[in-house]
């Protein structure tokens, strides 16, 4: 089975990558023995995924592992706050990965504005080893909900009413997210592309 390896320790992530390749190995940087943090430096969720994607492909040179790196960048955008938090999403509130922070910063700075809605963004890369890519963008939308709805251990789910779905992230069941998600989106971009 060929193996890419998923530039991400985040299990929800890796366990939404598995079960989309189920005909290829997703290897975490856990497996690989990468244990650094990258500093994602970029000004758009393209620029992010690159950087990540570059860096494991780099290490994996270092150990003589021959293998695709698919990585990815993605987060919430709001049109009534310029698109924030946008590639800030992860760490929005202060502390990187604190979601009931970051969603709070969002219901705060909404409060009184009519305009609640926004989308989620996904950018895949899938960097070779010879340094050439291929890069994927899928997008939802939605609107911010006034209350935190459904289930609340990941991201902004619980927040973001889904256009299609007619109720939030946090109340849907995985494979309804997956059809219709940004990450969903992109990945079967990748999928068509990948055969």
């Amino acid at each position: 089975m060929e193996k890419i390896v998923l530039a991400s320790n985040n299990n929800h992530k890796i366990e939404e990558f598995r079960q989309i390749f189920k005909n290829k190995e997703i290897v975490t940087l856990k497996d690989i023995g990468f244990c650094e943090e990258i500093d994602e430096t970029g000004s758009t969720f393209l620029e992010n995924s690159l950087i990540k994607a570059k860096t494991i492909s780099q290490y994996l040179q270092t150990i003589n592992l021959q293998c695709d790196v698919m990585a990815d960048d993605s987060g919430l955008c709001i049109n009534s706050l310029n698109g924030e938090p946008g590639v800030y999403s992860a760490r929005y509130g202060g502390e990187h990965g604190n979601a009931q922070e970051n969603r709070k910063k969002v219901l705060d700075k909404l409060k009184g504005k009519d305009d609640r809605t926004a989308y989620f963004v996904c950018s895949i890369v899938l960097y070779h080893p010879n340094g050439e890519y291929i890069e994927v963008e899928g997008k939802t939308y939605g609107n911010i909900t006034k209350e935190e709805i459904g289930d609340k251990s990941f991201g902004y789910d619980c927040i973001f009413l889904s256009d299609e779905l007619g109720k939030t992230f946090g109340e849907a069941t995985s494979d309804e997210k997956n059809q219709v998600s940004h990450r969903g989106r992109a990945i079967q971009k990748l999928l068509e592309i990948y055969k």
